[in-house]
């Protein structure tokens, strides 16, 4: 399969899964005064409002299993959003240019996540999303990268612990991703993204920051899955900052621990 079947390959969007309306044809009986014409123009843009929402909630199934199912034991049994995921990373991505990029945006997310700062979690991110023979590698190139001084720099304990009385964030959100390299079974893909990063609480010598960044994967279809290669990343595009004021310490802390972080993403 080539990349650029990028909207064949996936049925839940595009290509033989793609859902049709078929609005009502034109009434060639007797027609009424404007009122009644008024109220049926009102009926099918209803019909059509209730079609498309349907069809929106059944696409986010995937390929819909769920859904045929129905009941309770087949719904998720905690928020899309909180922080307590059964996974690092979502896997299983679709082998097609679409896919490739969006395994590019949730690898962004997992790297730019504070379970980086461990090693017990960062491990286990690394061994989800990249390919097997270069694990070890990234291993210790991140073990050197995470150092004591590192995280004192970010406002950590030596040991990458968040000191008592402290939030500590480290998120990144990915605002668009493409490809600029592709065949059947590699792709490099760019993830232009923001990011937070620093210690919320009073007193922090390292108060939260945003970033923008773009980061460079060089992804390979493996095992049945999308994996990284080589990862690198650079600095912007950067918008012109608002007049946005900022949040007090408590205000950020706050936040954070209420808006769980993604774990999917694209």
């Amino acid at each position: 399969m080539s990349l650029g079947d990028d909207h064949q390959s996936s049925g839940d969007y595009d290509g033989p899964g793609r859902t049709r309306l078929r609005l009502p044809e034109e009434d060639t009986g007797p027609r009424r005064g404007g009122r009644s014409s008024s109220r049926s123009l009102v009926t099918v843009v209803g019909v059509v409002v209730l079609l498309i929402a349907a069809i929106a909630f059944a696409n986010r199934g995937g390929d819909g299993s769920a859904s045929a199912k129905g009941g309770s034991a087949d719904r998720p049994k905690t928020s899309a959003t909180a922080p307590s995921g059964t996974r690092p990373v979502q896997s299983g991505f679709a082998h097609d240019e679409q896919g490739a990029q969006s395994a590019a945006a949730n690898y962004a997310v997992a790297l730019g996540s504070d379970g980086m700062f461990s090693k017990p979690q960062r491990d286990a991110i690394l061994a989800a999303i990249i390919v097997p023979d270069r694990v070890t590698d990234f291993e210790t190139t991140l073990d050197k990268a995470y150092s004591p001084d590192f995280n004192k720099a970010v406002g950590l304990n030596e040991d990458g612990s968040t000191p008592k009385g402290y939030t500590f964030v480290s998120r990144t959100s990915p605002i668009g991703t493409k490809v600029t390299k592709g065949s059947a079974d590699s792709a490099t893909v760019e993830v232009w993204c923001s990011g937070l990063l620093g210690l919320a609480g009073q007193n922090s010598t390292a108060p939260v920051t945003s970033s923008w960044f773009t980061i460079t994967m060089q992804l390979a279809w493996v095992n049945e899955d999308w994996k990284i290669v080589t990862h690198s990343q650079k600095d912007g595009p950067a918008p012109i900052p608002g007049d946005d004021k900022a949040s007090s310490a408590d205000e950020m802390a706050k936040a954070v621990k209420e808006y769980g972080g993604f774990t999917y993403a694209r």
